[in-house]
């Protein structure tokens, strides 16, 4: 009897989306899929999730030219650590989605965080 208890126990945690109630996203374990609770309009297109998987496949090269063009564009200054940064985040972003960075700049603050933490976490290895 208890392990038919776990077992469903086991299948509601499985089905369950937890949505964060002051960010309004979904919690997910998806890697690097955001899933937004609120649809981002963008250009005439509605996103109801980012995918920043492509995170996988930037390089070095990729990681370069985003401070370049932050450094170009008078981006964080003189920063020791500008990988940190929200811009950053937002710049390496739009490189793994390939999507403009305006889309990423456009996003509401909570959204833009939880970008930012998912490109640090990727940057600092957190798996």
């Amino acid at each position: 009897m208890d392990e038919k208890k776990n077992m469903l126990k086991d299948e509601i945690k499985e089905d369950a989306v937890v949505t964060d109630p002051v960010t309004d996203v979904e919690d997910e374990d998806d890697g690097y899929v955001i899933k937004l609770k609120k649809p981002y309009k963008f250009e005439g297109k509605e996103y109801t999730e980012i995918d920043l998987s492509g995170l996988e496949d930037i390089s070095a090269r990729d990681m370069i030219a985003v401070n370049k063009y932050m450094d170009r564009n008078g981006g964080t200054g003189l920063s020791v650590m500008p990988e940190v940064s929200l811009e950053y985040a937002c710049n390496l972003a739009a490189r793994a989605a390939q999507l403009p960075v305006e889309f990423f700049l456009g996003l509401p603050g909570y959204v833009s965080m939880k970008v930012k933490n998912r490109v640090m976490g990727f940057l600092f290895g957190a798996e």
